[in-house]
């Protein structure tokens, strides 16, 4: 059976190389010519012994994700959508910003968690991605980019896990593929600029902060349960007292001594002045011992099946300054890609009937190509997501 190198983090490849005969300095030439160098033949890696390529040629490949279509937005914005088999498909997004490049990467195909505000969940779930086709969004993206762009340098400083899918309800897939995004022989990311976002799936939230710990990101969107039931159904599960121990557990050993709480800004449902006052409780509670965090406020990006609408520019403000004015770091998100269905909630555009997507997988092998400027990117980095 061929093994995709792309599905191994470098103790796997490392394994895989043994069972050749090789040694582990073998596994790491090659770990750097597949992610830092972008090599998908083995005929180009010219520091492997010739045997040693064609012992891989007979049992191994680098198989990267067929590209279904790629837009552009007006603003630089890309996504593109993944054939992952089976009539699926998933979609990540580059956000260029003066001082980052940003990649928002999927986890699953659809997703089973069905907030009301997210278009991916009114799509539902089909199944987990491998570790493989995860990677295989940022092998493909940094790659494309270094090629547009003309330079050899890394492109994307940060990754997001807050495509399609939640992160953490694919655990066993994530945890190899965040090692090869921080591993200094593949793409070389910080701990600090690789965000995983969840739900509030409270048992995986623990055991990541144990078996790799990055920036973490949970979606909150509510102050209190009986309206987060509503909106987040995993909240039944995990109630907000035990998604806000399970923060302050994190917090021994995330990279940064804060929590981002992202909270979609809904109008009339979770946006008022009451609500804003809630929260404050919720992180600074009487008598408890206070959360370090920061909120980043999401402009609600509409779509039908909702049946929601987004806040006013005013109502955000407004909420946003009660948060900021207690002492508490407070942003709104920039609406970024929204001209091609790539802003937060809407990774779903393309996928939403799979007949479709098999159909259009059959016919379209090839991507349109489409001239991308990226401003100069930089290490630092925030709670930028698609």
């Amino acid at each position: 059976m061929t093994a995709n190198l792309l599905e191994f983090d470098l103790d796997g490849l490392a394994v895989f190389c043994e069972r050749l005969g090789e040694k582990r300095f073998r596994a790491t030439q090659l770990f750097r010519w597949i992610h830092q160098r972008g090599a998908s033949s083995f005929d180009d890696m010219s520091d492997l012994a010739k045997s040693l390529r064609e012992k891989l040629k007979t049992c191994a490949e680098i198989k990267p994700l067929s590209v279904i279509t790629q837009h552009i937005s007006d603003d630089g914005t890309i996504k593109w959508l993944f054939d992952v088999g089976a009539g699926d498909a998933v979609e990540a997004v580059f956000i260029p910003e003066d001082d980052r490049g940003t990649l928002c990467i999927s986890s699953q195909a659809g997703c089973a968690v069905g907030c009301r505000f997210c278009s991916t969940g009114h799509q539902g779930f089909s199944r987990n991605l491998t570790s493989g086709e995860i990677v295989a969004q940022l092998w493909f993206a940094e790659h494309f980019l270094r090629k547009r762009l003309g330079v050899s340098q890394r492109v994307i400083s940060n990754v997001v896990m807050m495509g399609m899918g939640e992160p953490l309800q694919n655990y066993s897939a994530l945890i190899p593929a965040l090692h090869v995004m921080l591993s200094d022989h593949a793409y070389g990311l910080s701990r600090r600029r690789v965000t995983v976002s969840t739900s509030g799936v409270v048992p995986m939230m623990d055991r990541l902060g144990i078996d790799c710990p990055v920036a973490l990101a949970v979606s909150l969107h509510a102050p209190n349960d009986a309206l987060r039931d509503n909106l987040v159904p995993l909240n039944r599960k995990y109630p907000l007292s035990e998604l806000l121990d399970a923060c302050r557990r994190y917090l021994a050993f995330a990279p940064r001594d804060f929590i981002t709480f992202e909270y979609c800004m809904l109008d009339g449902v979770n946006d008022t002045a009451a609500h804003a006052r809630e929260l404050l409780a919720l992180v600074r509670p009487v008598g408890g011992s206070e959360l370090s965090c920061k909120f980043n406020l999401i402009p609600f990006n509409p779509f039908p099946a909702s049946g929601l609408k987004r806040s006013s520019v005013a109502q955000v403000q407004a909420f946003s300054k009660i948060l900021s004015d207690a002492g508490i770091v407070t942003t709104v998100r920039k609406t970024r890609g929204d001209d091609i269905d790539a802003a937060c909630g809407q990774l779903a555009g393309d996928v939403k009937d799979r007949t479709d997507v098999a159909k259009r997988i059959s016919k379209q092998r090839t991507v349109m190509l489409h001239p991308v400027m990226v401003g100069a990117l930089t290490e630092q980095t925030k709670g930028t997501n698609a």
